[in-house]
Order: structure tokens, then C-alpha cells, then sequence
């Protein structure tokens, strides 16, 4: 029996543009938890994005991994920070201002809004267009002794972002660079060895749970270490091809609320002590 859902966020729960959560997937996440059944989000964002995400439904993300899993929370709690150290974002900057249209920007997890871009111009900035409008300031270096989060963002092709996704792996192997999402232009920041995969592992720990009681869901290249880490993964069917291939089932589209559809299933069945139907067809 399935006893605690993971999910990603953007392109897998929430699909790209929309503006939080839709209603019936709040809907089906309280239906998990009437029926004594766990719910968290676990995603590239921060925390304190979670309010406007769910509308402000805390119960909604009381347990979860945030920052790809270097926020862990059990009810409310806090458990596990993973950081970076802040030479290697440095240097991932710096390699960042060199190409046309990238830049990293640091975040202060507490604020939504306290975001610093690093090594860059306005002029660079501009690039972007409205791809990212909460830079707090413009700072020439990462200072700090370490980050939770940090990520770069890129004006250009998925080809040019997968190039320097590749380039970034090369020239810092102590830290990882992933693609988080099939539409955003953006390359998430990980601690070497940290993921996902990793962070799911610590919530089953503090829940008391099996892996096999966990399902998780996703659709990017930063979901596979948590496709990967449990027995019932779950792709959406915009999911990249990776992701389709690593996962044992298969749900609709985001835009189809393919998730909040399999949340219901997943509470139906536990209240009638069997596994969820999409995960009983051959």
C-alpha cells in the first residue's frame, strides 16, 4: 500500500504558466490526508514558495524536500540542510557571466524575493527578458562561506543550455548541474552525491516507511535520482525521455491533472487496503 506521495512541482503537479495548484489538485492532497496518508512536494524551489503555490494550504507541503531535497521537512519540522560550499558557486559564476544570456543567481531560502545575481551587468540581465524579475541586487562575487541555493539561468537554446549544463559538469565535477524542468531555461545547482533520491531516502527514514509504501512523481532530468530510488515511480506523460523510461507507471499530462487524478486513486485504495489502479494495469 502506498502511504506517502512525492511529488514534483513544475511540469509534474503544476503545469508550466499556471498560477499555484489547481483546486482539485489541493483537493485530492487532503483526501491523502483524511485518509491517513502522507503528502509532500518535492522540488527545486524554495520553502517559502509553498504559500502561494497551494494558496496558502499549509497542509499541503508540512512534509516535503525543497531546493532538490536540500530542505527536508516532516510535519512543519525542519530536518535535514544540505549546503554548498560557496567557492564552488563562485566559480560556477564566473563560468556562467562568461556566456552570452547566462547568469547565476543565489538565494536567500527565507525570502522569496532575496535573490542576488552574480558576476554579471544590467545589460546581461536584460537578456533574460521577464524570465526572472526578483533579483534583490547585482553582486560581483558569491561571498558567503556556503548556499543552500543557487541556479543559472539562460537566454538561449535548450542545445546552448544543455551545452553549458555539460561544460559546468566538466570544469566543477564537485558539484552537480541538472536540468529541472522541460520548458524553463534553467540549470539547478547540487551538492556532489545530494538529490532527490537522496532526500527521499531521509523522509522514509523519519516516517518509518518502507520504499516500496512511497510513490513519487516527476518529469525532469532532476527528478530521476528519485524515479530511480523507489520502487513505484510514476511519469507524467510530458515527462522527458529519461524520466519515461526510468519510471515504472505512467500517468496522463500535467495539463491533464494527472497527478491530482493518481492522489485520488492512491486514497481510494489505501481506504480499501490495495494498491492504486494505475498501478495494477500490466
Amino acid at each position: 500500500m502506498i502511504r506517502l506521495a512525492l511529488t514534483d512541482l513544475d511540469d509534474t503537479l503544476i503545469p508550466f504558466g499556471a498560477p499555484c495548484a489547481s483546486h482539485d489538485a489541493i483537493r485530492a492532497i487532503r483526501a491523502m490526508l483524511a485518509a491517513g496518508l502522507r503528502f509532500g512536494p518535492m522540488t527545486g524551489r524554495i520553502p517559502v514558495a509553498m504559500s502561494w503555490m497551494f494558496s496558502g494550504h499549509q497542509e499541503c507541503y508540512a512534509t516535503g524536500g525543497f531546493v532538490n531535497g536540500q530542505m527536508i521537512y516532516v510535519d512543519g519540522e525542519l530536518v535535514r540542510t544540505v549546503t554548498m560550499p560557496g567557492e564552488l558557486i563562485d566559480r560556477a559564476a564566473q563560468i556562467a557571466a562568461s556566456v552570452p544570456g547566462a547568469a547565476l543567481a543565489v538565494f536567500d531560502v527565507h525570502h522569496e524575493k532575496g535573490v542576488d545575481c552574480v558576476g554579471v551587468s544590467r545589460d546581461q540581465m536584460s537578456l533574460w527578458g521577464s524570465t526572472f524579475h526578483q533579483v534583490r541586487s547585482i553582486i560581483p562575487h558569491a561571498t558567503a562561506p556556503s548556499y543552500v541555493k543557487a541556479n543559472i539561468h539562460f537566454a538561449g537554446s535548450r542545445e546552448e543550455l544543455v551545452a553549458l549544463r555539460d561544460r559546468l559538469r566538466e570544469e566543477i565535477p564537485d558539484l552537480d548541474f541538472v536540468l529541472p524542468s522541460q520548458t524553463m531555461p534553467i540549470v539547478d545547482i547540487q551538492p556532489k552525491g545530494w538529490s532527490k533520491g537522496e532526500a527521499v531516502k531521509v523522509l522514509a527514514d523519519e516516517a518509518g516507511l518502507a520504499l516500496d509504501e512511497i510513490a513519487v512523481f516527476g518529469d525532469s532530468e532532476n527528478d530521476l535520482s528519485m524515479i530511480r530510488a523507489v520502487p513505484n515511480s510514476v511519469a507524467v506523460q510530458n515527462a522527458g525521455r529519461e524520466v519515461l523510461e526510468a519510471a515504472r507507471w505512467h500517468i496522463g499530462d500535467v495539463r491533464e491533472d494527472a497527478v491530482p487524478n493518481a492522489l485520488f486513486d492512491i486514497a481510494d485504495a489505501a481506504q480499501r487496503g490495495r494498491m492504486p489502479a494505475f498501478m495494477r494495469r500490466s
